[in-house]
């Protein structure tokens, strides 16, 4: 591979810097993907139980680059969501939000759940067997910004160029602060219980997100299998010390205090299956996406509050627009990394993504907290979306990427 040439070249291999070397390879462009760990270890059974809520215009991306035909497992499409408020072991507030089916366009599910080991093992078999990726893993790569294209030295000896660089790290993006951009960071003093459970009655592929004191409480609808024919994944928000505590209860408590939770939804039994995982939450942007043939994008760019559910799904978004403009780019024999072509995809992203960044933490501070006259005013709030399906549309439409 010794001074090879590519179009793009992606540092991380994560489902957002995975899938948009799938879409630019399946348009035609040669794309290098480097990653710090081996693929086959991404593919850990420790993996097993979380699942990722993808949105329908997410969906597409993932059939447009070869990915969502390779899922191994079954995906449960989102038919339904429930928003309520409340406090843990109370009944919710008689003031809710429903969207039904009828409120998306044509009556296409809202989005679809898929196991994180699942979209590995069809992201990997996609990267895998695509004429135009090479893949780098594990390797780590230094690079050089020259005028015309970026000088690329992997770990391993060999040295390649692009014309374009492409940040998908994550939060802790070492090319973002190679290039000395900077990060703006909110924290949330909470953490996130992340786990999966089966219960007694079925789902019928609807969400629940329920609004505590404490932070959001959401129950995501997964595929049943044969040992567990009604599974839900949860993430739930608490304070530090309270998550710590409750992350570590044996299952009959940790069972009790789901279900305590849950508002008015009763699924019958509850059982917790697999691991849990406990993650700290908080919030940062990047001051810009790009630089001199720099792009950022996913995680390295931006990272959320999970209180709407949408921080793969911007992730996602970013691919959507970067590789419209490269392709189209490619097609026209046009430079890749000009710095009209990284505007052009700022534009695209950054407003609305500064949009959700704005709305998710107005969210998390008008939720979070047991303010008697703050809850009568997000319950009135709640309820008045609830009787207007114009604007219930509009908000679905939007949460769908479409």
């Amino acid at each position: 591979m010794a001074n090879t040439r590519y179009d793009v070249c992606i540092n991380g291999a994560g489902p957002v810097g995975a899938t948009l070397a799938c879409r630019l390879s399946a348009a035609g462009l040669r794309v290098l993907l480097i990653d710090r760990a081996a693929l086959p270890g991404l593919e850990d059974p420790s993996l097993d139980g979380r699942a990722y809520a993808i949105a329908e215009g997410p969906r597409r991306l993932l059939e447009e680059a070869g990915v969502w035909a390779n899922l191994p497992g079954t995906s449960q499409p989102i038919r339904g969501i429930r928003v309520s408020d409340g406090r843990p072991y109370e009944k919710a507030s008689p003031l809710f939000l429903h969207f039904g089916i009828d409120d998306a366009p044509s009556g296409q599910p809202f989005g679809w759940m898929a196991e994180a080991r699942d979209l590995r093992l069809a992201l990997n078999h996609t990267l895998l067997t695509a004429e135009n990726i090479t893949v780098e893993a594990p390797n780590t790569g230094r690079f050089v910004f020259a005028d015309d294209h970026v000088e690329i030295h992997l770990a391993s000896g060999t040295k390649a160029s692009a014309k374009l660089i492409v940040a998908a790290e994550g939060r802790r993006s070492p090319l973002r602060e190679q290039a000395r951009i900077g990060i703006t960071k909110i924290p949330y003093h909470q953490y996130g219980i992340v786990a999966t459970i089966a219960h007694e009655r079925p789902h019928n592929g609807v969400a629940l997100e329920h609004f505590l004191p404490q932070g959001p409480f959401a129950r995501l609808p997964m595929p049943g299998t044969a040992e567990h024919p009604n599974r839900s994944a949860i993430v739930w928000a608490e304070g530090e010390g309270r998550a710590q505590r409750s992350h570590a209860f044996p299952d009959d408590v940790f069972a009790r205090e789901i279900k305590a939770r849950m508002g008015d939804e009763d699924l019958g039994e509850i059982t917790p299956i697999g691991r849990r995982w406990l993650y700290p939450l908080s919030a940062q942007y990047a001051q810009t996406y790009i630089s001199h043939r720099l792009a950022l994008v996913g995680d390295a760019a931006h990272g959320i509050h999970p209180i709407a559910g949408q921080g793969l799904n911007i992730g996602f978004k970013d691919v959507i627009a970067l590789s419209d403009i490269l392709i189209s780019a490619h097609q026209n024999a046009q430079d890749l990394g000009a710095a009209s072509l990284l505007q052009l995809y700022q534009r695209r992203t950054r407003p609305a993504n500064m949009a959700m960044f704005a709305a998710t933490d107005v969210l998390e501070r008008l939720f979070s907290n047991d303010n008697p006259l703050l809850r009568r005013i997000r319950d009135i709030g709640i309820s008045g979306v609830h009787r207007l399906p114009a604007l219930r549309k509009a908000f679905v439409r939007r949460a769908m990427g479409l």
